[in-house]
């Protein structure tokens, strides 16, 4: 079975991975998953009062670095789905 990060874990990564380019605490960023049938997964990031709209490849960014720091994998030989899952909420599943 593949592991699954979940909602709460894909904000946290998007948090992390904007801390480490815009050197401010992950605390700083506010993040609003998004899912539209025509574009697909987004994300609406907010760090000091400034609004940045991340795709589904900026997303799959910031859960490389998710990968590679907390849980220690490989973040290029791992795998990424987006999921919209009915119960779960937007995911992650690796493979």
């Amino acid at each position: 079975m593949a592991q699954v990060i979940n909602e709460q874990d894909i904000i946290n990564a998007i948090c992390l991975s904007q801390a480490y380019y815009k050197n401010i605490r992950p605390e700083d960023v506010l993040v609003e998953l998004t899912y539209d049938e025509d574009t697909g997964f987004g994300a609406e990031v907010e760090v000091n009062g400034q609004i940045e709209i991340f795709n589904t490849a900026a997303m799959i960014g910031a859960l490389r670095v998710w990968i590679k720091d907390v849980l220690h994998l490989d973040p290029f030989s791992t795998g990424i789905a987006l999921v919209l899952d009915d119960e779960e909420g937007i995911i992650a599943r690796l493979s």
